[in-house]
């Protein structure tokens, strides 16, 4: 009996652990659809692979601009910084990763700029940049605080590139650059009702090694207001988020703002003055030559200067092979990407969708690429047809912003001359009196209008014309 008992207990702890033992099997296999299903392909997994990593640490940079960010930025989206016109703040810049290579005093270079944001500022950046000169002769649109930088040397200030500073700094040390913005968002606006909205501008930073090797380069979002401007703003905006319901739909306000990584900046904000604003206007010229659009005029400067605008953006043909496209990656400033796409022709690229190029290259870049994808002619705000009076070929004129500047600055553009060169603008009206053109006036013109110019020597300098509108 006791045997009985003892065979009993043998077969039930047999049994318990035959149990025990299926069970862990079936746990072990209760995973397995999990592991197979969608999860095993989340893009974010998917993206930190290698082959998705943009550069080495060797060739990483920090810049950390002392200026906090808004408050009224959504997640998701860029952030924007509000920077006071003229007050000096602080950039620093970093080299991570190993610096051994640096020890013997080796230097880097470093481009800051300031860049418009918005693409349609960008096909006219020239003619923008010229009528802000022609306004605030010898200013300059950014500047550096030499006294508040630390460790910057053989600083360069180009006096036509007035958007732009260059200088060099030791990776090994602590280095910070001082710079002033000098002009404000609403200067680049077109008057309306009601008042202005200021447009939103790029500080970028460009680090090469002195043999103008591109090592990186990020950029951010600023708005510039008017002194003491950029304190309120960013009070007004907190207290609008205290009353919003949905604050968690909105990124909370950093004290610094950490620049984005973003491709080089092959363009700056200005190009190089055409020679032929140099030339003499001792006499009305011949007008051989129409005024192009905004898009091919900003590439016809590009082709004129040496370079490439990078204004001008050229659509990616469907049928573009891979090294095609990876030559319109670099044409475009998309050149940090060229790694990444490196097997995608032009159709694969244009396949991709907004959310992908924003998951794949980040909201900026992302959708500035998107953009660039889908680029097409922007259309002028007025449409001018002109001659001289003396011939009968019309030339176009395209306007953007609808001021006397403008209008003045392409009227020399058509004549080789300089803006400063022309007096005041007329227009003949009933029985041949002499109207001169306002802003206002420029701006109810009807669209397509059709004009006869003529030059009137000024009275008082016979260096400067008048123009006749008829």
């Amino acid at each position: 009996m006791a045997w009985a008992r003892s065979s009993e207990n043998s077969l039930g702890a047999a049994a318990d652990a035959a149990d025990n033992l299926t069970a862990d099997f079936d746990a072990s296999l209760s995973g397995l659809g999990h592991e197979l299903g969608s999860a095993a392909y989340n893009m974010s997994e998917v993206l930190a692979l290698p082959i998705f990593k943009q550069e080495g640490l060797e060739n990483s940079f920090q810049y950390i601009l002392c200026a906090a960010t808004s408050p009224a930025s959504k997640i998701n989206e860029e952030t924007v910084t509000y920077l006071n016109q003229r007050q000096s703040y602080e950039l620093r810049l970093k080299r991570l990763g190993d610096n051994s290579s640096f020890q013997g005093g080796e230097l880097l270079k470093s481009v800051v700029r300031v860049v418009f944001h918005d693409r349609r500022l960008q096909y006219t950046e020239y003619e923008q940049l010229a009528q802000w000169r022609s306004i605030r002769p010898n200013e300059r649109l950014l500047d550096i605080d030499i006294p508040l930088s630390v460790n910057i040397y053989d600083i360069r200030k180009d006096p036509t590139a007035v958007n732009k500073v260059e200088f060099q700094w030791d990776p090994n040390k602590d280095t910070s650059v001082a710079i002033q913005v000098h002009c404000i968002s609403t200067e680049f606006t077109a008057h309306r009702h009601g008042g202005e909205k200021g447009i939103p501008f790029r500080i970028q930073v460009d680090s090469y090694t002195t043999e103008d090797e591109h090592l990186h380069s990020a950029s951010c979002q600023i708005k510039v207001f008017k002194p003491k401007g950029a304190d309120r703003k960013i009070k007004t905006d907190r207290e609008k988020m205290e009353k919003k319901p949905d604050k968690d739909k909105y990124q909370p306000s950093y004290e610094y703002t950490i620049l984005t990584e973003c491709g080089p900046s092959d363009a700056s904000f200005n190009s190089p003055a055409s020679s032929s604003y140099n030339s003499s206007f001792h006499s009305p010229p011949d007008v051989n030559r129409s005024l192009q659009s905004p898009t091919t005029s900003a590439a016809a400067a590009s082709n004129e200067d040496g370079g490439d605008k990078a204004g001008s953006v050229e659509p990616l043909a469907p049928g573009a092979n891979i090294q095609e496209t990876q030559s319109w990656l670099v044409h475009n400033r998309f050149g940090n990407y060229v790694r990444t796409f490196n097997n995608f022709a032009g159709a694969d690229l244009l396949r991709l969708t907004r959310e992908d190029l924003v998951q794949i290259c980040g909201p900026a870049d992302g959708i500035r690429l998107f953009n660039a994808l889908q680029a097409r002619a922007i259309r002028p705000r007025l449409t001018m047809y002109v001659c001289l009076e003396s011939q009968h070929v019309y030339h176009a004129i395209f306007l953007e912003n609808l001021c006397v500047e403008e209008l003045k600055l392409k009227i020399a553009q058509l004549f080789n001359a300089s803006p400063s060169q022309l007096a005041d603008l007329y227009r003949q009206g009933p029985t041949g009196i002499h109207v001169i053109i306002t802003d206002q006036m420029v701006q109810n013109l009807s669209d397509e209008s059709c004009f006869a110019l003529s030059m009137v020597k000024a009275e008082n300098d016979e260096n400067r014309y008048h123009v006749i509108f008829k």
